[in-house]
């Protein structure tokens, strides 16, 4: 078991705290000698505080390390403790706080998600309302979008134009990527800013499709050239996920709400949706108490993958759902999945107590355990390099 790097802040400087005799010494010093070194030792105090609290810069350089694996720990609401972590799946060697450790500042309030596009990843930050731009390489900032009220993701429909979802409002925004800036609103039919939740987003032709989580029943689809919702589709109650498979099926699980919500409660559900007829053509029902969350695809996107307390896979052409799990229970919490588009190994994330430091389990494709290693607090989400 690999343990994650211990990053420490360098060390207060005490060069600046020597006091020569010749100012401090004898009784013949005088109030402005007196004055000079307390103001002289102040700062040095000050400025030291300063390195103190937001470390040095650290430069990485992974641009010949091929494959990676980055890591987005949310961290805990309102305590500014979310991470970004980098894993090697070739070495096994986890760098963690890497967004911390290479531009000497907190990554901010809930890390939820990131892409990457052309060597940039985009890393969504919910509740400090910014999305950072990266190097991908070097980890350092190369921009942020700010104003954003509770972004949740960002789908890039062109390099100067992209969609951001959010939770507590009732549009999606439109914003330039190249300029860092929002440029737009889409404003969605039948929804509040109290009860707003739009999440996922998958792409067919000029048609961008949405989840609506939150309190809501729908799958938005969207014009990407007018930018205005053309339809939209009635599932279950609070679908938590989006993919599109191999045969250009929609994949989306519902969590039921929950017993007591003014919004109802019902057993989930996984659904599969044609994606050019936009009508669902199976629903696989699960049981009152279930709890399916996370779906994934692999890299041929030909199996489908979700968490229900197990870890589950299916051939997307299956009629049901399978009656063994692909890794069984593990008295944990499964929080987060991926899967390695180029060997299939899967990735489990472990958010433990929601409190400490999670962990992430890497399996083969048949099951194995391959590696595991700590990351941050809860790790969420995942994005491959």
């Amino acid at each position: 078991m690999k343990k994650a790097n211990s990053y420490q802040p360098s060390a207060i400087s005490l060069r600046c705290l020597s006091l020569s005799k010749a100012n401090v010494g004898t009784s013949t010093s005088s109030v402005t000698s007196i004055f000079f070194v307390f103001a002289t030792l102040c700062l040095c105090v000050f400025t030291s505080c300063m390195e103190w609290d937001y470390g040095l810069e650290e430069n990485f350089d992974t641009s010949a390390s091929g494959e990676g694996l980055f890591i987005c720990n949310e961290g805990n609401f309102q305590y500014g403790n979310a991470t970004l972590s980098y894993y090697n799946p070739e070495t096994k060697e986890i760098q963690n706080e890497v967004f911390y450790r290479a531009n000497a500042m907190k990554l901010g309030d809930v890390a939820q998600s990131m892409v990457i596009r052309d060597s940039i990843g985009w890393v969504v930050v919910n509740n400090s309302h910014v999305i950072f731009a990266i190097d991908i390489n070097t980890f350092k900032e190369v921009g942020r979008i700010t104003n954003l009220t509770s972004p949740r993701y960002i789908h890039f429909i062109s390099d100067e134009k992209a969609y951001v979802t959010q939770i507590w409002d009732n549009r999606i925004f439109i914003v330039n990527p190249k300029r860092y800036e929002i440029t737009g609103y889409i404003d969605i039919p039948n929804m509040t800013m109290e009860s707003g939740s739009t999440e996922q987003m998958v792409q067919y032709g000029k048609y961008v499709y949405v989840n609506c989580w939150s309190y809501q029943n729908r799958i938005l689809k969207i014009d990407s050239e007018t930018d205005e919702v053309v339809d939209e589709l009635i599932v279950g109650i609070q679908p938590t996920s989006l993919v599109m498979d191999c045969n250009n099926k929609l994949w989306t699980v519902t969590d039921g709400g929950y017993e007591g919500s003014p919004y109802g409660h019902e057993a989930p559900s996984l659904y599969r949706i044609d994606a050019e007829t936009f009508t669902i053509e199976k629903q696989f029902k699960f049981k009152f108490g279930d709890a399916p969350s996370e779906v994934q695809l692999n890299g041929t996107k030909d199996k489908l993958y979700w968490i229900n307390d197990d870890i589950w896979e299916m051939d997307v052409t299956a009629e049901r759902v399978p009656v063994r799990p692909f890794l069984p229970y593990n008295e944990t919490i499964y929080y987060g999945l991926t899967i390695c588009p180029r060997t299939s190994d899967v990735y489990v994330a472990d958010a433990i107590d929601y409190v400490q430091q999670g962990m992430i389990y890497r399996y083969s494709k048949e099951g194995n355990l391959i590696d595991e290693f700590y990351v941050g607090i809860i790790p969420g989400a995942f994005c491959w390099k």
